[in-house]
């Protein structure tokens, strides 16, 4: 998406930044006063789906991103006749074969399965400050709605509040605010996943979460993420923090305990120092010895209590794509997700996340391959999810149907937090006596919202929805970043629906690879979709022939 792409006339949305190809601004604020589609979406929801102004207007396409190798140089396909995974004993007549009776509940896991409303699950939202302050809503956001939520690396290393002993924690009041949270509004779809870097294991977070929650929380590996590939990352603008981390056994760069450091920062020379995690396996040099390693760390957490065990990975390579999928697979994992270059970040190199690792569709071109040389040799292969990069409905469509049938789940960050952001700024403006509490950024509602009204139920499409889940006394403890992301993620699942419909698949387990095509060769070289006229081009001449 170009700078000239900012502005989308028929859906009537803007750009504060520059765009990319996801829909969004390279750079995504908490402050943002709109109005990207995402931003626009977590107000007036399913809405967002059509163009606007309706009945003075007509519209064109005007997509030219089918150049290139990305998800936007794929084509979702469409069928003129049938319907695939209508229920039995249904009639296949054109009164029940309509969009919302399209069925978009997932589940993934070995033994024990975990059931999901809409195909959809966080990024990790780890010790970032903006992942801390808007935690409320996303986690109470992403129970009520039914998908996954991961608490990222380093939470409990970074809360002075935490307690440890003998260098292992007993006490973590920031950890246990984020799975109570999201426990609270729990209803038996989505979970709770926590996960584990380096740092995290040293403290025993695994110890302390099985032994106070036992098998109501997922935990998850970490081998890395899309956005770097290097550990973690979060800035800070106090020496005495800075120290206090430098303590807990974490880089710090600069290093706060120099004396030269600690004047250049007394001095404003320098203002922020960085906090860093570890790499992972520096000690092992080969294929085997990771191996050896991580088996050993998934009969760990298994001997410990997990029933479910998640395995997240970066973009790496080759090697480590088949290393990820043929572990987690053999280790009867629950969930490997997978992050392509492209994905979101909330503290990174800037440069290494602009040039390092493999782009996202390459990435998951390739692990269908993979996975498809287990399933063809009878081996079960690990349930996955892909990440890096999504935003929209039609991305996850084609993310789902990319790695049919092994993907069951499509991760999103930054798409998912931006209604957090809003709907946090709309409720410190509605009440002011709230505004520290929630970081609202705002002092009054913006104009590009398009709204009339100052109330939540005037404001946010999925009030109403949500007052019917949780009932009229608890919509008091709701928070509007939650009502945001419930209104966002409906229309993601309307728009869902749709395309489904259109492909004539009724249900998320009867999407395949033929339900997309390539707009290109090269996309058609790299991801072995079929161009776009290629697909049926062989019925289509029989019929002629005929």
């Amino acid at each position: 998406m170009s700078a000239a792409q900012k502005r989308n006339d028929v859906l009537g949305t803007n750009h504060r930044g520059d765009p990319i190809d996801t829909g969004m601004c390279t750079l995504c604020r908490a402050d943002c006063t709109g109005k990207c589609e995402t931003w626009l979406s977590s107000i007036h929801g399913r809405e967002m789906l059509y163009p606007r102004d309706f009945g003075m207007v007509t519209a064109g396409s005007g997509n030219t991103t089918h150049v290139g190798v990305s998800y936007g140089s794929l084509r979702i396909q469409g069928y003129n006749y049938g319907a695939m995974g209508v229920p039995s004993g249904t009639s296949h007549d054109a009164d029940h074969c309509i969009f919302p009776n399209v069925n978009i509940e997932s589940e993934f896991g070995n033994e024990v399965k975990t059931k999901v409303r809409v195909p959809l699950m966080t990024g990790a939202l780890g010790s970032t400050f903006i992942a801390a302050n808007y935690w409320p809503s996303f986690a109470v956001g992403c129970a009520l709605v039914g998908i996954p939520i991961v608490v990222g690396e380093n939470v409990v290393g970074v809360d002075r509040a935490a307690e440890l002993n003998n260098g292992k924690i007993t006490r973590a009041p920031e950890l246990d605010r984020r799975i109570e949270s999201y426990l609270r509004y729990y209803d038996g779809y989505g979970a709770i996943i926590v996960q584990l870097n380096v740092e995290d294991t040293r403290n025993g977070v695994a110890e302390y979460i099985i032994d106070k929650y036992g098998d109501r929380v997922m935990i998850e590996l970490k081998w890395g993420q899309g956005a770097k590939d290097i550990g973690g990352e979060i800035q800070v603008t106090s020496l005495d923090y800075a120290l206090f981390l430098k303590d807990r056994g974490y880089v710090m760069d600069p290093d706060p305990g120099l004396p030269e450091i600690q004047e250049a920062f007394r001095h404003g020379a320098i203002k922020t120092i960085a906090r860093h995690s570890r790499l992972g396996y520096t000690d092992l040099s080969s294929q085997d010895q990771v191996r050896e390693n991580f088996m050993n760390s998934v009969a760990y957490l298994r001997k410990l209590g997990y029933r479910r065990i998640s395995l997240k990975t970066g973009s790496y390579g080759m090697e480590a794509l088949a290393m990820a999928i043929k572990y987690a697979s053999d280790a009867k994992l629950d969930l490997l997700t997978m992050d392509g270059s492209g994905g979101g970040t909330g503290m990174s190199p800037w440069n290494m996340m602009e040039s390092w690792g493999v782009p996202s569709v390459l990435l998951h071109a390739k692990a269908y391959e993979y996975a498809s040389i287990l399933a063809n040799k009878g081996e079960k292969v690990v349930d996955m999810s892909f990440a890096g990069g999504f935003v929209t409905e039609d991305q996850i469509f084609k993310g789902l149907a990319m790695g049919a049938p092994f993907t069951k789940l499509i991760c999103m960050g930054r798409a998912i937090m931006i209604p957090g952001f809003l709907g946090s700024n709309v409720e410190g403006v509605i009440r002011p006596e709230k505004k520290r509490d929630v970081f609202g950024n705002w002092d009054k509602l913006p104009k590009t919202m398009g709204v009339e009204g100052n109330t939540p139920e005037e404001i946010f499409a999925g009030y109403y929805d949500v007052k019917k889940k949780v009932g009229e006394d608890e919509m008091a403890h709701i928070p509007f970043g939650a009502l945001a992301i419930w209104t966002a993620i409906d229309k993601l699942s309307v728009g869902l629906q749709q395309l489904m419909a259109g492909a004539r698949k009724f249900t998320l387990p009867d999407i395949d690879r033929s339900d997309i095509s390539s707009a290109n060769r090269e996309t058609e070289k790299e991801t072995g979709i079929p161009f776009i006229t290629d697909y049926l081009d062989d019925k289509a001449k029989a019929i002629l022939n005929s």
